[in-house]
């Protein structure tokens, strides 16, 4: 059952902008206040035995599993899903299946769901091919588009299938890899994924690789009915590394979670308890709860929080760090010095002292880039004792610990808080244990108001659930596919989907049927209104205005096209252009306060100017029943001043916007401007300037290189 929780959805203006009163420790009256004993280090007897396991197992010559060299035999002649735990092997198996095409001259695709997880591996590609044999494309990065092995995002991949649907040619590709192919069931991008599948070449062998399909039985089926040639699968159910569950008594002692499958002793006397949490006991110890791992030689260890701010308020309960013989921590110092010198602005970083004295990090999507590459590369290289994250760290990361510890059983899934899923908790947990480093890997439960033993127990033995197709048509959509294909095309695109196939087969099958529109009647919606406003002609044929729509492919491409066709946009000053552009980018709900008359007259001008050009079409949007997100003037008003040249730290503090927060608005700012910049043959001045745009606004710290 999901549980309503009291949150603002993370965004620009979700993070730091109610400043919450500080509490002045007063208990309120007829309670007496009693201070929290500190925990003290020990252990249940019974885990004498796990904990003996703890260390590196000896080094020995790899050697393929068998799974590998099936999946390997697999993608050679067929298409291929590989469903294998977090840290078993699956990147060998895409490294390998990209070298036999490589060394016979053949080009590879490898598409992830992430940027950062992109960067990263054109990196790890760059030194297993040759950085000259290795191109990147996303919507920031585009570089060696030519190179025979390209890493990208998932998006851009789908793009390309557009482009060459339109021109006819085929994509020049003989490998695809989809990394995290479980993105397939996201609610907000699994439709990208559903479209690469139903549009790639049947000639180019797909080979799918995740740790969390619940369903890859049906995923497969529908894949051969769709591509018309076999998906075999390759399972593998063992861990790399052992998971022992563990559970941490508020004293500091640590007992096994559960025995034979129940809950470990008194445990269950936990159960609706809460323990930690209330003012006057001042939050959650994490710095004795670390005391508590180093004791047992649990660390480095990932904590997963609830929020942002609960992450950074965990690093300020710290201690010291004390372990660390004199080589580790010169050698820590020495890559720090390293990364600070690369990135000079991040030394007056908030957070710089507890990572350089207790070596703990918080890592969250409310950080710049930059830091976030900083503490990911410290804990890489082993010089972190803990981190505190969110649940992204769980999917778009890849480092281990030896230990993850769990304070909540649920989590926030974009849109409520709901009870982890078994696909989140195999996520989370896929981080205990590092292969080649450790014997055993350990999850440490902790009892709190959130948390729900029962539960955990039960995850334990849970599989991931079933992906349920996530497509849905769009304008952006429909404009790219009627580029190429006809409505009854479409209608045959559509039959061909998951979600008709699971209309279908879904139920005889066991799995879900899910509430699946008709993509069919929602389509036929999507285009009488692009009819009506004039980019579709009578005949289902894109207009010229149309034809050059279709290349914005963005959240809002109605509304940027409308204000292109009514001339609407700045024409002379790209601090303008970047900042009228960035209100379409903000998907929050949260408005910032803004002092109109303390902004610059030519902003406010261009911003009404554009509001009053799109006053009529919101209207008739509205009225065919289409979602319209309100523009508002505060986006518009931080891009123009960081465009002009602002200081960062000032807007922060000014505004209360998150570092990521910030950076994802100019991101996402610089990717519609990019997308703008796309129309130099019809909209050449225009194009120009959002050019300049892009440049005015991509500088530090929003951007940064990553070595190759």
């Amino acid at each position: 059952m999901t549980r309503k929780r009291s949150h603002r959805r993370s965004g620009a203006a979700a993070v730091g902008i109610r400043k919450k009163k500080a509490s002045l420790g007063i208990a309120p009256r007829g309670r007496q206040t009693r201070p929290r004993l500190r925990m003290k280090p020990e252990a249940d007897p019974l885990l004498k035995p796990v904990f003996a396991k703890i260390g590196k197992p000896p080094a020995v010559k790899f050697r393929p599993d068998p799974f590998q060299l099936e999946a390997l035999d697999a993608i050679r002649a067929d298409d291929c899903l590989v469903m294998a735990p977090t840290g078993s092997g699956k990147t060998w198996i895409a490294e390998e299946a990209i070298r036999s095409i490589f060394l016979k001259g053949g080009r590879c695709w490898y598409a992830s769901p992430l940027k950062a997880l992109t960067n990263a591996k054109w990196v790890e590609f760059g030194h297993l091919f040759d950085p000259v044999n290795v191109g990147i494309v996303t919507g920031d990065t585009k570089e060696n588009t030519d190179a025979p092995i390209i890493v990208g995002t998932t998006e851009i991949l789908r793009n390309q299938l557009y482009d060459a649907m339109h021109t006819g040619e085929n994509l020049d590709c003989d490998l695809v890899i989809l990394d995290e192919a479980h993105f397939l069931g996201d609610r907000d991008r699994g439709v990208v994924w559903e479209e690469i599948m139903i549009y790639l070449p049947v000639r180019i062998n797909l080979l799918l690789l995740s740790a969390t399909i619940g369903n890859g039985d049906q995923i497969a089926a529908w894949l051969a009915s769709v591509r018309g040639r076999p998906c075999r699968i390759i399972r593998e159910e063992t861990r790399p590394v052992p998971l022992y569950p563990l559970f941490l008594h508020p004293s500091g002692r640590l007992m096994p979670l559960v025995d034979q499958n129940r809950l470990f002793g008194k445990i269950g006397d936990f159960i609706g308890r809460r323990f930690y949490g209330r003012p006057e006991q001042g939050g959650r110890p994490f710095g004795e709860m670390i005391d508590v791992l180093r004791q047992f030689h649990l660390l480095p260890a990932i904590f997963f929080l609830k929020s942002r701010a609960e992450c950074d308020a965990a690093l300020r309960t710290c201690n010291t760090a004390s372990d660390q013989t004199e080589t580790e921590d010169e050698a820590f110092l020495r890559e720090l010095d390293a990364l600070l010198d690369r990135f000079p602005y991040l030394r007056s970083h908030r957070q710089l002292d507890e990572l350089r004295t207790a070596h703990v990090a918080a890592h969250h999507g409310g950080q710049l880039p930059a830091w976030k590459f900083l503490v990911e590369t410290m804990m890489k290289q082993g010089h972190l004792q803990a981190i505190f994250a969110t649940s992204t760290v769980a999917a778009g990361v890849n480092f281990p610990a030896r230990t993850i510890v769990l304070m909540n059983s649920d989590l926030f899934n974009g849109h409520e808080f709901a009870p982890l899923s078994g696909t989140e908790f195999h996520q989370m947990t896929g981080r205990a244990g590092r292969r080649g480093q450790d014997r055993v890997g350990f999850m440490l439960a902790v009892p709190g108001r959130f948390m729900d033993l029962v539960h955990i127990r039960k995850l334990l033995l849970r599989k991931p659930e079933a992906i349920e197709s996530r497509i849905r048509s769009d304008f952006s959509m429909v404009l790219n596919l009627l580029l190429s294909q006809t409505p009854d095309d479409i209608r045959e695109i559509f039959a061909k989907s998951l979600a008709s196939y699971q209309r279908h087969h879904g139920e005889t099958e066991g799995h879900p049927r899910g509430e699946q529109s008709d993509l069919w009647t929602d389509f036929q919606r999507h285009l009488r209104l692009l009819k009506e406003e004039g980019f579709v002609d009578g005949a289902d044929r894109l207009t010229d205005n149309g034809i050059w729509a279709s290349k914005l492919r963005l959240d809002q491409p109605l509304f940027i096209a409308e204000c292109l066709r009514k001339n609407t946009f700045p024409h002379d000053d790209e601090k303008l252009l970047a900042a009228v552009i960035a209100p379409f980018v903000y998907d929050g709900d949260q408005d910032l306060a803004v002092i109109r008359k303390e902004l610059p007259r030519r902003l406010t001008r261009a911003y009404d100017r554009m509001i009053a050009t799109l006053s009529d079409l919101m209207e008739r949007l509205k009225a065919g029943g289409f979602p319209i997100a309100p523009l508002f003037l505060w986006p518009a008003a931080v891009i123009y001043e960081w465009a002009a040249g602002g200081d960062w730290n000032r807007i922060i503090r000014k505004t209360g916007i998150a570092d990521g927060d910030m950076a994802m608005l100019i991101m996402r700012t610089a990717d519609n401007l990019r997308q703008i910049q796309s129309l130099r043959e019809t909209h050449p001045e225009t194009s120009a300037l959002a050019a300049k745009a892009r440049e005015a606004i991509l500088r530090e710290p929003v951007v940064f290189e990553s070595p190759r």
